[in-house]
């Protein structure tokens, strides 16, 4: 028996859909686990205004790293530009998910 070879990526789960199968995991009311996502993106988000990493045991590190400008040549006019510096976030998963990722598993 032959194996697909075509590539067909899974459908993204959209919000709604996480937060279900979050609450059905966990066993919480689904106002309750919308109410604990949304406070932890927001602490989130303030650790990385702040500069901060956060590190999600056996998850990944999500990090804030700074661009510094650089001159960019629009390739349809040919004009140099100088783009500003910006910060940029990061994600780098643990070694076990890697090593999920690079097996397909």
């Amino acid at each position: 028996m032959q194996k697909n070879l075509i590539y067909t990526p899974q459908r993204d789960m959209n919000n709604k859909e996480f937060i279900a199968e979050l609450a059905e995991r966990t066993k919480y009311a689904p106002k309750d686990t919308q109410r604990l996502v949304n406070n932890l993106i927001d602490a989130m988000g303030d650790a990385f205004q702040e500069g901060d990493a956060v590190l999600i045991p056996n998850f990944g590190v999500f990090e804030t790293k700074k661009k510094m400008e650089r001159i960019m040549i629009n390739p349809s006019t040919g004009q140099r530009m100088l783009v500003p510096p910006k910060l940029v976030l990061n994600f780098k998963p643990n070694q076990t998910w890697r090593d999920k990722l690079k097996g397909g598993q």
